[in-house]
């Protein structure tokens, strides 16, 4: 049994326990896989499971081991399964994600001589307060709802869109929101409204 306290440097998986990768930079390897539209569904968990693991469970144990993996990148808990709109991206976001999380650590997780449990790393993700990364979360969470932006919130858009718009990694239908909402807010600006 893993308490919450501990963190957990192996996972069970039919009945062994199998040594995993615990720095928070294989997990973020993870993550930028899964967000990869080019590599095919089939292939992520693969990734997840070369990274993680530093010996893979046997074929047998595979769904075992996935739930495990999933269960580890969750931070132990449960996941509702339900992907919310995306309103970040690690590699695009990583400049600001960094700052924030490094302002938390009180240290450059960066640095290759420094080891961050990925627990640890995410705990750090959580108690991000204001900052730049938050308020372009928080723009784009409006973004995504379909909620007005008010009136500061549209002037940071206009001013900062490389870091508020994320790249096209979205359909088509969210696509063309996005590009009618930009457009109302450079008619906003241009003084047509």
């Amino acid at each position: 049994m893993v308490f919450t306290w501990d963190l957990p440097q192996a996972l069970e998986v039919g009945g062994r326990m199998y040594e995993i990768r615990t720095d928070f930079r294989p997990a973020l390897d993870i993550l930028v896989a899964f967000n990869d539209p080019e590599l095919p569904e089939e292939n992520k968990i693969q990734v997840m499971m070369e990274i993680l693991f530093v010996e893979l469970p046997p074929e047998e144990y595979l769904n075992e081991a996935v739930e495990r993996a999933y269960w580890y990148l969750d931070c132990g808990k449960r996941s509702d399964g339900k992907a919310g709109p995306r309103v970040m991206d690690w590699e695009q976001d990583a400049s600001m994600i960094f700052s924030a999380i490094n302002k938390v650590a009180g240290y450059e997780l960066r640095n290759p001589q420094r080891y961050t449990h990925w627990w640890t790393f995410a705990g750090y993700f959580d108690e991000i307060d204001e900052g730049t990364f938050s308020q372009v979360l928080a723009i784009r969470q409006k973004r995504a709802k379909g909620k007005k932006l008010e009136k500061w919130e549209e002037e940071f858009l206009h001013e900062h869109r490389s870091l508020v718009i994320l790249e096209n990694k979205t359909s088509e239908e969210e696509q063309k929101r996005i590009a009618a909402e930009e457009a109302a807010v450079d008619a906003l600006f241009k003084g047509v409204y």
